[in-house]
């Protein structure tokens, strides 16, 4: 795709601000939760940036695709979590402070595995006919700059100005959402025509890779005996991608509209079972603390 307001302006700058307001929200004390909760956050980070690509890597080589939307669908499983887990774990009445903290360490971690893995799925899906690459120091930098420094930036302002701070974040919380719309549907605008044959390749593997997602995520964290509001966490955490890094690495840096379908896709799909998720968490953890009770009381 050809550099254009769209990749240079529109991407980078949805996903700072996205970025920017998860900063707004965050303080240094954050940061202790990796010490707090060790087991949690190590089987999360786990689950995310190991188990997830390679499932993600699966399916795109189960599924029959074109080489372009499955490097596309590995770049996507290859993401951090989206900033929106954060609050689809609140409303499922999971761990908010774990999903933070899970958010916050993939984020940074991603950093150095998304340049690699996603050079490797280039080579390995489009061998020696790809026309593309993505430079490791450069992505990078860029990354680092698009999504680190924005989070420096709104923790710094809550720290210094937290009453600015709250009202920036509902602001940017607001520009964010109506951004990844945007940008959405610019892709879907432009792709019309070739939509209904994208879907029928990747649809069924955005549909898998999100289910797997979750119930690894949750499957994982009980298999550990996390606690519940853990449980419901992880699998949230893991399940919800950062659609729109995924969508500024593909259409912006790598320049190809092809490879950002599936996370134009999952970002549609993932609310679906988004909805299902906040259903099946406020259940169980109901269930748990009538449980609680019952224990308590006898």
């Amino acid at each position: 795709m050809q550099a254009n307001l769209f990749t240079n302006v529109i991407l980078p700058l949805a996903l700072a601000i996205i970025m920017l307001g998860m900063g707004l929200s965050l303080q240094l004390e954050d940061f202790k939760r990796v010490t707090k909760y060790p087991k949690a956050v190590a089987i999360g980070s786990v689950t995310q940036i190991v188990l997830l690509p390679i499932i993600g890597f699966l399916i795109a080589k189960v599924v029959p695709m074109q080489p372009q939307i499955a490097v596309g669908l590995v770049i996507l499983a290859l993401c951090p979590g989206g900033p929106s887990s954060n609050m689809i774990t609140y409303l499922a009445n999971g761990d908010v402070a774990l999903s933070v903290t899970l958010t916050v360490v993939s984020s940074i971690i991603t950093i150095f595995t998304i340049p690699v893995f996603a050079n490797l799925a280039l080579q390995h899906f489009l061998g020696q006919t790809a026309a593309i690459s993505l430079p490791v120091g450069s992505t990078m930098l860029q990354i680092f700059l698009i999504t680190i420094v924005p989070i420096a930036l709104g923790m710094y302002i809550k720290r210094i100005f937290p009453e600015t701070a709250l009202r920036l974040e509902k602001a940017t919380n607001r520009l964010a959402i109506a951004f990844l719309a945007l940008i959405i549907l610019l892709i879907l605008i432009r792709e019309w025509n070739r939509l209904p044959g994208f879907i029928a390749q990747v649809g069924l593997g955005v549909v898998i890779l999100n289910i797997l997602a979750m119930l690894s995520g949750w499957l994982v964290s009980k298999v550990f005996q996390l606690n519940i509001p853990q449980q419901i966490c992880i699998a949230i955490e893991v399940g919800i991608q950062n659609g729109t890094l995924a969508i500024a690495i593909t259409a912006g840096l790598i320049k190809n509209e092809d490879m950002a379908i599936p996370a134009a896709i999952y970002s549609l799909f993932m609310y679906f079972t988004s909805l299902a998720a906040i259903y099946y968490g406020r259940k169980l953890s109901t269930k748990n603390s009538l449980t609680h009770n019952l224990i308590g009381k006898a």
